[in-house]
């Protein structure tokens, strides 16, 4: 893999033949520089594509064990072990990491994406935000042979390295529980944005496993959500509830999501599991600590960051392309527990 070279204040230097303490001056907005020549090497800058190396300024061959995270959000369980796994396999490889949070927000997740390209982190590793569609900011790191991992929220055209579980089977095995358990109008709720893959994907699943017991899918109790929060799940639940034919179970692409279905559930007086069946997504540790404990589908989050940190660390390394496979997939299971047990 051919290292790219960087542009420098020496490469701008050469090209409108100017001293590098001169240039240097200007991209400062230093005062003994004119505002014609200030404004004439900034934008030379921009179009030669410079970008100021804030981590190694001025130190030839300095070559960044750093490795960028880009994540949502560090308060989420699934994405919490996710950092560990990737922590845990760079340090044993001498590299370190840095993390930067997009909070689901795409002009975020743009802006965290230059500031890492910008701090010369040697790869990357990304689980999309909830609103972004283009992916475009990205084509810095593969344009410059630095290793991108896309973890979990992957784009659905974006020609590079992928660690995911199998969505649709997961949902459609989360869905075919509760249809082993005798229920038969089963809610989902889903991603309202048209993003990626992931809640698509558990979507087509659910309605496949319908599908395959002669039940119609009924747009009614698939409710589309713009975040997975616990306030979202408690306003779709009431929805739900509302119904004159009331959902008898639902899959839930969250366990966050479970709980809020299990708790509004409560306070309108349905009975969970019998009455109202409940699985959740990610096994988070609530699952377990909420009563009923809810049934979840596992989401493998550390092995999935173990394997994104060996994704990286393998092209640093210079390996061919079929060393380090583009998509690698980690399987899942279903834990049965009492929010969906009825039978």
């Amino acid at each position: 893999m051919e290292e790219h070279k960087h542009v420098t204040i020496y490469d701008i230097a050469d090209k409108l033949n100017l001293a590098t303490s001169t240039i240097s001056r200007a991209l400062k907005d230093h005062r003994s520089i004119s505002e014609k020549t200030t404004k004439k090497v900034k934008q030379t800058a921009k179009e030669m594509g410079f970008v100021p190396n804030t981590l190694a300024a001025g130190l030839r061959g300095n070559k960044s064990t750093t490795i960028g995270i880009l994540i949502p959000t560090v308060t989420q369980p699934f994405l919490s072990s996710l950092i560990s796994g990737i922590e845990v396999t760079a340090q044993k490889s001498g590299y370190s990491v840095i993390i930067m949070q997009s909070h689901d927000s795409y002009e975020m997740e743009v802006g965290m994406a230059q500031s890492l390209y910008s701090n010369r982190v040697c790869g990357v590793i990304c689980s999309l935000a909830m609103q972004t569609k283009d992916t475009t900011h990205f084509k810095q790191f593969s344009n410059n042979n630095i290793p991108l991992v896309f973890v979990d929220r992957v784009p659905k055209d974006y020609d590079t390295f992928r660690v995911v579980i199998n969505n649709y089977l997961a949902g459609y095995k989360a869905t075919k529980h509760l249809l082993e358990q005798g229920c038969r109008r089963i809610a989902h709720l889903t991603a309202g944005s048209e993003f990626g893959t992931l809640y698509n994907e558990r979507k087509r699943g659910y309605m496949d496993a319908l599908l395959e017991y002669e039940i119609p899918i009924d747009e009614d109790i698939i409710i589309s959500l713009e975040q997975m929060t616990y306030e979202e799940g408690v306003k779709a639940c009431n929805k739900l509830f509302d119904l004159k034919l009331v959902p008898d179970g639902l899959f839930a692409p969250g366990d966050i999501l479970a709980v809020s279905a299990v708790q509004t559930a409560k306070k309108r007086g349905v009975k969970v599991p019998k009455e109202f069946a409940v699985i959740g997504f990610n096994n988070d540790p609530i699952s377990e600590i909420i009563e009923p404990n809810i049934s979840t589908v596992t989401h493998p989050a550390e092995n999935m960051g173990k394997a994104a940190a060996d994704l990286v660390i393998k092209n640093l390394k210079f390996v061919t392309e079929e060393d380090a496979k583009e998509i690698t997939f980690l399987n899942t299971h279903v834990v049965i527990r009492e929010s969906s047990k009825r039978i």
